[in-house]
């Protein structure tokens, strides 16, 4: 398993790309729709909850802290 190996295996993909035509347009698309769903969408859905709450690092940290350490809520 030497440097053959891998360069064999990267030769083998980038050949692959190189020669789609199709499967280039549909990874644009894929990466289109990421970037919206993770860029545009945690703009306008996901305000900073911690900056808008609490003043200092160590209160953000401190809510953090209990938030995940705090007993297990009963539904009841």
């Amino acid at each position: 398993m030497g440097q053959t190996y891998f360069s064999d295996i990267y030769r083998f993909y980038r050949n692959g790309f190189q020669r789609m035509t199709l499967g280039k347009t549909l990874w644009k698309i894929i990466l289109i729709k990421l970037f919206v769903m993770f860029a545009i969408l945690k703009l306008f859905f996901f305000p900073d909850f911690l900056q808008s709450n609490f003043s200092t690092d160590q209160e953000r940290a401190d809510h953090v802290l209990e938030q995940i350490t705090g007993p297990a809520r009963q539904n009841n």
